[in-house]
């Protein structure tokens, strides 16, 4: 069983009733989700030893986020506790043609204030596999990011594979301030999810548009994925591509670029209509390629298939978290794409 370690903050999530816009609502859905928290229950469905590290308040809302990673098999042990308040987020969910919304509360959570000292990164990595972090949470503190600066150089001293995420939100911080925190950073990441995009916005990369001329999308994807992967030193790159027909109707499909085989592998698109909650699909993807590539080390493309596949599904689920296991996953990879009632 692999060991995998995140980091990040699990916050209360607050969301409208079915489509109902903010001003519409007399109340909210509360549920609990995170990016971090919610690939560690990704993995611990899975069967995998997943542990998570945050910090929380020590008071009932930050219990009742602990007991939620608790009962779908995370192991918390590593949750500090103290501060004042835990992070929020509104969300009002989209349809057709007008998209979902997202509103942050995260000043002065806990994790946010959150010291060093509150981690004991040496236990915390004793006996790991791999480490993974979003750049979000670096987004929410400068003493956040110093704690995650100072959990991935543990993590190296203990010779752990580390992924990263970058997920840039605009409404956190601005790509100037992204580039300075998270561009150091990379010197400590094997594997990068991500995409041009992404890297350009939180880590300044340059691309010169006159080398693609005459190039098909696929050579071109190509191309800046090895030039991403060879800037920052990646061993591997881990994409999705999203076509948006409206909110309710995606194409999804991943790609992988391996830098020492300089190749790309590409998955099936999968088609999907009707989206019941988009929030926590990427996640999703992160989740299972983690799990999968560590269980099928010999087989790229089964595991891309395979992560893929899992984030397909967790658009039908509402919430934050994928509940979905290895069978489900391994199903829709077959075909069935039915829908029928398992009796």
């Amino acid at each position: 069983m692999a060991k995998i370690v995140t980091m990040g903050e699990i916050m209360l999530r607050l969301s409208t009733s079915g489509n109902q816009r903010f001003v519409q609502a007399s109340g909210f859905d509360s549920l609990y989700g995170g990016s971090e928290a919610n690939v560690a229950i990704s993995l611990a469905n899975y069967g995998d030893e997943a542990v998570y590290v945050s910090k929380v308040p020590a008071h009932e809302i930050g219990q009742c986020a602990i007991n939620e990673l608790r009962k779908y098999g995370v192991n918390t042990d590593f949750v500090a506790r103290g501060g004042d308040r835990l992070g929020i987020y509104y969300l009002e969910i989209g349809a057709s043609m007008r998209a979902s919304k997202v509103i942050y509360d995260r000043a002065g959570s806990a994790m946010a204030e959150a010291d060093v000292e509150d981690f004991d990164f040496d236990k915390i990595f004793e006996g790991t596999d791999w480490f993974h972090w979003i750049g979000i949470t670096t987004a929410i503190s400068d003493k956040a990011a110093e704690v995650m600066r100072q959990a991935l150089i543990s993590a190296k001293k203990h010779n752990v594979l580390v992924s990263c995420e970058i997920n840039y939100r605009k409404k956190l911080w601005s790509e100037e301030k992204a580039i300075k925190v998270l561009k150091p950073l990379m010197q400590y990441v094997d594997v990068f999810f991500g995409n041009e995009n992404t890297a350009v916005q939180s880590l300044g990369f340059k691309i010169d548009e006159s080398q693609f001329k005459g190039k098909t999308p696929l050579e071109r994807e190509k191309m800046v994925l090895k030039q991403i992967a060879k800037e920052y030193d990646f061993k591997y790159i881990f994409s999705t591509t999203r076509t948006s027909y409206s909110a309710s109707h995606n194409g999804l499909r991943a790609s992988m670029y391996d830098a020492d085989k300089n190749e790309i592998l590409l998955t099936k698109e999968y088609d999907i209509n009707p989206i019941v909650d988009r929030v926590g699909g990427g996640d999703s993807f992160c989740g299972a390629m983690i799990h999968s590539f560590l269980k099928y080390p010999n087989d790229k493309q089964k595991a891309l298939e395979f992560a893929i596949a899992a984030s397909a599904l967790k658009h039908t689920i509402t919430g934050d978290y994928n509940l979905v296991n290895e069978d489900e996953v391994f199903a829709l990879m077959g075909g069935d794409t039915s829908g029928r009632i398992q009796r």
